[in-house]
């Protein structure tokens, strides 16, 4: 078994602050895209949007949940010792899973995988990021006056990649 990545809030709080510290710096990156894109004036005010800062924040703090990867047994055993609800994606016929369980959620989220797991880890942090915090960060975001975001099943809001 190892462990991936540098985000796991003890806290919804936690969470918050983190995710609010990546505001700035996911700004950065999309403005830095848009000037490697050749975007002029009008239309970088045209393209780049609130939305789409923000879905790049969404994307980078999923991006460095921490992550478990390990076996069935592995993981069996990490559930054993945690408790709490088992949201498990993908086929039990395979070698592999990938779970992210943070300290202040009764929910663990895993996927499984085989082959790919650089893939499974990648839709693990978004299905973590949708079903564990995207509602802890919106109900966050509605008390800071930002408003909630439409998201598709995944987590991730709509032409986001």
């Amino acid at each position: 078994m190892h462990t991936e990545g540098l985000l796991e809030p003890e806290t919804p709080t936690a969470a918050r602050e983190r995710y609010d510290a990546l505001a700035a710096t996911a700004g950065v990156v999309v403005r830095e895209v848009a000037r490697a894109m050749d975007l002029d004036g009008p239309e970088y005010d045209r393209r780049v949007t609130d939305d789409v800062v923000l879905t790049a924040q969404d994307a980078m703090f999923a991006s460095l949940l921490r992550v478990h990867v390990g076996t069935h047994e592995a993981f069996d055993s990490f559930c054993a010792d945690h408790g709490g609800e088992v949201i498990q994606t993908g086929s039990e016929h395979v070698e592999g899973v990938v779970w992210h369980a943070p300290p202040f959620a009764e929910t663990i989220v895993a996927t499984t995988f085989q082959d790919a797991e650089d893939a499974a880890v990648a839709t693990l942090r978004r299905q973590a990021y949708g079903r564990l915090y995207r509602d802890i960060l919106e109900t966050s975001a509605d008390e800071h006056g930002e408003g909630p975001t439409e998201t598709d099943e995944d987590g991730d809001r709509p032409g986001a990649t």
